[in-house]
């Protein structure tokens, strides 16, 4: 799981950078702010699960 979190960040990290250098391409940009967003509130989620406990 913790690969596929580190993939979608590395993926909008990309998309940001592309975004920013690329002229006419500011909707990269966007989606990669989006996607990054939704990453982090999907860990925050996964975090505050509360995890039953081992017997």
């Amino acid at each position: 799981m913790m690969v596929f979190v580190l993939v979608v960040v590395i993926a909008a990290l990309i998309l940001g950078i592309v975004g920013i250098l690329v002229h006419g391409l500011f909707s990269l940009l966007v989606i990669g702010v989006i996607l990054l967003i939704a990453d982090l509130a999907f860990l925050a989620v996964r975090a505050t699960r509360r995890e039953r406990p081992l017997r």
